[in-house]
């Protein structure tokens, strides 16, 4: 058997470019299936933070294909999703996407693989810029490599749980949560909405999308720390660590790490019961 290679040739060409129109109709759809409470969101007046996941959709998957070996490209599992927002996604505009794999790294159990997407307004400037890591389990393909740009870190500090939280926010994921969520973010994989192949692929069942429980978490910041003000919030990082199921209650708890550049840094981890299902949480929020 030939021995699985990633293709460096692939790394840092940049997709066609994808457009998508933003109608406060979807805007609200999204907001109203990560059962958002901020009236800003469900009225569609603006995009909440993870709702720039579906200008970009499109184009988060075509780079990673001309890098990644298509052996073990079925392994693949989204791993972190780190947004960086210049504005506001706005009713009525035109969005313009485009993505590109930006490096790899080996691991003792996979490979570890960047995308890059940046999202653009019609007038040319930047919306919001994404680091989507993909993991691809088993097989390291990348021959114990680190190649390129892996985007900027956001693991936890430890230290900060010798510190009282500055909030947790206990919240609940409905019985029908992916049937909402699949249509208003554009994502259909039948994990999340099938539970024959869920049980098929090993899970007990349909587990709810990694990035509705991420918007889960935005909102618990937003409505804690940033008085639902959208527009504070910088930088929005997490890695996906284990499925939530439906029906099942999430705690996120939030520490404060520091200030720069009136800028206030905080972490938080969300869990389900003693489980963390996502970590290396980081959100910057302008004071």
């Amino acid at each position: 058997m030939a021995e699985l290679e990633f293709n460096d040739e692939g790394l840092n060409v940049w997709t066609e470019d994808e457009r998508f129109e933003v109608t406060r109709e979807r805007i609200a759809e999204y907001a109203a299936a990560t059962n958002d409470p901020i009236a800003a969101h469900r009225d569609g007046d603006h995009g909440s933070p993870v709702f720039a996941i579906v200008p970009v959709f499109d184009s988060m998957i075509d780079p990673a294909v001309e890098v990644v070996p298509l052996e073990i490209f079925g392994r693949g599992l989204h791993g972190e999703q780190d947004f960086h927002f210049h504005r506001l996604i706005q009713p009525g505009e035109t969005l313009t996407s485009r993505a590109k794999m930006v490096g790899y790294e080996g691991l003792p159990n996979g490979t570890r693989a960047v995308v890059y997407v940046e999202c653009r307004g019609e007038d040319g400037e930047l919306v919001n810029h994404q680091y989507v890591t993909m993991f691809f389990r088993g097989e390291d393909a990348s021959n114990g490599k680190t190649v390129g740009e892996l985007g900027s870190d956001h693991k936890f500090d430890e230290a900060l749980r010798a510190q009282a939280p500055v909030a947790k926010v206990v919240q609940h994921v409905d019985d029908d949560q992916t049937f909402r969520y699949a249509p208003a973010s554009g994502d259909p994989v039948p994990l999340h909405l099938d539970d024959a192949v869920a049980k098929d692929a090993g899970l007990p069942g349909i587990i709810a999308h990694g990035l509705c429980t991420m918007a889960f978490s935005s909102w618990a910041v937003l409505t804690e720390l940033a008085d639902s003000d959208t527009s504070r919030l910088k930088r929005l990082a997490v890695r996906f660590s284990k499925p939530v199921l439906p029906g099942q209650d999430l705690e996120t708890t939030i520490w404060r790490r520091d200030a720069e550049n009136g800028v206030t840094t905080f972490q938080f981890e969300t869990r389900v019961g003693e489980d963390i299902v996502l970590k290396d949480g980081l959100a910057e929020i302008a004071d």
